[in-house]
């Protein structure tokens, strides 16, 4: 798969490095000289580093865009990862665009109308995680989906829940949501219907935002 990484900062040469690893052809593009010129020091030379502005359409073109499968908007500055999203989608086509989101703030303009596939929010992120590490009982939202339209959830069901000890073929889940993944003594169990359910259960699913209160009351 060819990947563009825009920005080489920590998260954009992370990102470069960990895909390249996995064996994919991967680009950073990087206006500036000294991050540019960090990252050929750090990462194998697999990757390609094209130095310049990712907001213009030549760079874009020097990085062979039009060829990629992915591009990854991870600068510092949310106007040019907007920008660069929606450049990739409308000029150059590219069927999968993802952003980074630096100021939470400004998450409800990384659209589709901005040619944004997936949006990423580092700190809603953490939030997640905090609330994960310190909730029971409680629906988090993890993962939006689908510019929104889907979520990834978790709940870790308590003592006491009306679904322990029950089947997965006789809870009455709302409709537009699904049970995709268990987390059981640190390993994952692919729920079936016979999959009975036990208190500390981490359950892994995914809902669109209308229906996430009633699931929560579901697996109460």
């Amino acid at each position: 798969m060819k990947v563009i990484v825009a920005g080489a900062g920590k998260m954009g040469r992370h990102l470069a490095y960990d895909l390249c690893e996995r064996g994919h052809d991967v680009t950073i593009i990087e206006q500036l000289t000294a991050p540019a010129t960090r990252a050929r020091q750090e990462l194998q030379e697999g990757v390609t580093i094209v130095l310049g502005d990712a907001c213009e359409p030549y760079v874009l073109e020097e990085a062979k865009l039009a060829q990629a499968d992915v591009i990854v908007a991870a600068t510092g500055d949310d106007e040019d990862n907007l920008v660069i999203s929606l450049l990739a989608k409308q000029e150059f086509a590219v069927p999968r665009v993802l952003a980074r989101v630096n100021h939470p703030n400004n998450e409800w303009m990384f659209t589709e109308q901005w040619g944004v596939d997936a949006a990423v929010s580092p700190p809603h992120i953490l939030t997640a995680l905090v609330e994960e590490a310190v909730s029971v009982g409680d629906l988090v939202r993890l993962l939006k989906l689908e510019h929104g339209k889907v979520t990834l959830v978790e709940l870790t069901l308590k003592e006491g829940s009306e679904v322990a000890g029950r089947p997965m073929y006789e809870l009455r889940l709302p409709l537009d949501s699904a049970i995709v993944a268990i987390i059981r003594d640190e390993h994952v169990v692919i729920p079936q219907p016979e999959t009975v359910l036990a208190a500390g259960d981490e359950l892994m699913a995914i809902a669109t935002p209308e229906v996430e209160d009633d699931l929560r009351k579901a697996l109460g």
